[in-house]
């Protein structure tokens, strides 16, 4: 699936590593709250994807 939630995970991973080197505690947090966003959106999508999947086999 195009990007649904990989653009979240990857901005997540970048705050997560700037707050760990900086050592600000809020960005990590952030960037764990952006990684969180975008698995669910991607599992978001891979369901949809499946439901689809489901209807066009009928």
């Amino acid at each position: 699936m195009a990007d649904k939630g990989h653009t979240d995970k990857i901005k997540g991973k970048a705050k997560e590593a700037v707050g760990k080197m900086t050592g600000d505690d809020r960005m990590k947090a952030e960037g764990r709250m952006d990684q969180a966003k975008g698995k669910a959106k991607e599992a978001v999508s891979d369901t949809k994807d499946a439901l689809r999947a489901k209807r066009d086999e009928r």
